[in-house]
């Protein structure tokens, strides 16, 4: 996987370098509410500093600044959750797929990367 996609999807919020779980699904080929929903059945394993959900204001932040979401994402009504290298690591551990493993080496590759 290219690993400048994925740079482009990782932000920095709160002081943590995150990525939005719209972009984690799109990348793990799942829905992005089934993700969400994997998450929150093993919320245990995200504690804040893995994970959290973006504030409306943090959310509208991020959309003016950056031109890279789409018309539809932009105006969704929930704000996404974040993701800090450690969540996207946790990740791979609740979403058992062969891609989900694929996709976890390159992200963390273009964490590392950054």
């Amino acid at each position: 996987m290219d690993l400048q996609i994925i740079q482009n999807k990782i932000f920095e919020v709160r002081g943590y370098r995150v990525m939005l779980d719209l972009h984690l699904a799109e990348l793990y080929q799942v829905e992005t509410r089934a993700l969400k929903q994997a998450v929150k059945r093993n919320i245990d394993r995200f504690p804040s500093d893995f994970m959290f959900e973006l504030s409306k204001d943090e959310w509208l932040g991020l959309i003016t600044n950056c031109d890279k979401f789409p018309d539809n994402i932009r105006h969704t009504p929930t704000p996404p959750m974040a993701f800090t290298e450690q969540g996207v690591a946790m990740l791979s551990s609740v979403l058992r797929s062969k891609v989900a493993i694929e996709v976890n080496i390159s992200i963390m590759r273009a964490f590392v990367l950054m």
